[in-house]
């Protein structure tokens, strides 16, 4: 059975209920503010921002852009991770939601091509930096209060919650272009496009008054008290848990994949070569988003029952089996069809592989240095594993002209992903003194 920790008691407790919907809560907005940004790059920034170039390569830099945010997650996740593990978890949330949504409501003033030139891409390209810099502090926190103020035998299905943050952000995201895209193009080009990220100021102070109720992590707080801290948590990592920063980086391999795929390659695939409406893809996205807030925690539960490597094992064989049917549910340009894909995509296959492996990957890393550690690691792995998928995606339709390539892509990125996890370190289940090697991680009684 895995160990208690002064604060914490076994059976589930009002804190830990109450930290984990507020992390839900917090990430819902984080996430909101880091993917409308992608939204838009789909729909409205190419001619924006990029009107010199044609359609490939325009789409191509919308890509690159996202992509810059992927750069400054681990910078962030480091920097985030090491006062989180000096100072305090909760601190470094509140100022992960104060930086992001300053951010993006920044994105919504910006002057485009046409009236400064190129300076409109540059600082479009920097605030999406600030971006990543801001959601690099958030994820490993989030997960990181939630797992800690969590019971044994909880920990995945409590640490579940900041994941249904994503599949939120992406509704409320989503909806919000739906929304904006329903007005005259002339008008969303004007000005509607900027509605979504200026709407984040409301935001800020919504995060700020749940992050700012939540209490400490108890397993902090009990690392403070023993004097347990170390100086530099991203030393201890690098030197001495090499193998766990390795398996987290690469164990959100599928969930990057098929959620990459379908939450921004798909807004472009489908009108653009599928000839269906923006509305239609939108719509289909906003439903999948809405019923994997749903099926994220519950699978979660399944995972605390047989063990979340056996359960993220098992969902990385159901997305390579599945990678065929959700292009071929998509191609058939059938309203039915798409929703379907989505459906399959989202709240069955991201779900599958995502909602456990927050709990799998922070418990990779000793306490005192878990911030840091789930941090940098989910980070680097998104910048090594999300970032490139829409790219990948873009290049694999123009060589290939078909989705099946992207189909193979999918199911490899799978397959490679349930290795990793199969090889993984024992995750750690303990607060007390922790082995100097990340391959003798030992399992508590």
């Amino acid at each position: 059975m895995a160990t208690t920790y002064p604060g914490q008691s076994a059976p589930a407790t009002p804190s830990a209920a109450k930290v984990a919907v507020a992390s839900f809560i917090g990430t819902t907005i984080e996430w909101y503010d880091y993917l409308v940004f992608g939204a838009a790059t789909v729909l409205v920034f190419n001619p924006l921002f990029f009107p010199t170039l044609d359609p490939l390569a325009g789409t191509i830099a919308g890509f690159a852009t996202l992509a810059v945010a992927f750069l400054a997650r681990p910078l962030g996740g480091l920097v985030f991770g090491h006062f989180g593990d000096r100072i305090g978890r909760k601190k470094m949330l509140v100022l992960s939601v104060v930086l992001m949504g300053a951010g993006t409501f920044a994105v919504g003033l910006l002057p485009t091509y046409e009236t400064i030139g190129i300076w409109a891409p540059v600082l479009l390209v920097t605030l999406r930096f600030v971006q990543g810099f801001a959601v690099g502090g958030e994820w490993g926190g989030a997960v990181v209060m939630s797992l800690e103020h969590a019971p044994p035998h909880r920990r995945a299905f409590y640490a579940s919650f900041p994941q249904a943050g994503v599949p939120a952000g992406t509704f409320l995201s989503s909806g919000a272009f739906f929304l904006v895209t329903l007005m005259p193009e002339e008008q969303l080009l004007s000005w509607g496009w900027r509605v979504p990220f200026l709407a984040s100021a409301l935001l800020i102070v919504v995060g700020l008054y749940i992050r700012l109720r939540v209490t400490e992590s108890p397993e902090f707080l009990a690392l403070k008290k023993s004097g347990d801290l170390v100086r530099l948590p991203a030393a201890d990592i690098f030197a001495s848990h090499k193998r766990a920063l390795v398996v987290g980086m690469l164990c959100m391999l599928a969930a990057n994949a098929i959620f990459y795929l379908a939450s921004t390659f798909f807004l472009s695939y489908g009108p653009n070569h599928l000839g269906l409406s923006r509305g239609l893809v939108l719509t289909a996205l906003l439903v999948a988003a809405a019923i994997q807030v749903v099926t994220m925690p519950l699978f979660a539960i399944v995972a605390d029952r047989v063990g979340p490597r056996n359960f993220l094992i098992a969902g990385c064989g159901v997305v390579a089996v599945c990678a065929f049917p959700v292009f071929l549910l998509v191609d058939t340009g059938t309203t039915a069809g798409v929703f379907a894909a989505y459906l399959l995509a989202l709240p069955v296959l991201h779900a599958l592989v995502y909602g456990a492996v927050a709990g799998f990957t922070a418990e990779l890393f000793p306490p005192r240095a878990r911030y840091t550690g789930s941090s940098v690691a989910y980070h680097l792995g998104g910048a090594v594993t999300a970032a490139p998928v829409p790219i990948v995606a873009t290049l694999l339709l123009a060589e290939f002209g078909s989705s099946s390539a992207i189909a193979v892509y999918l199911a490899l990125a799978a397959v490679v992903c349930g290795i990793v996890i199969a090889l993984a370190p024992t995750p750690r289940t303990d607060a007390g003194p922790q082995p100097t090697r990340a391959d003798d991680v030992g399992v508590a009684s």
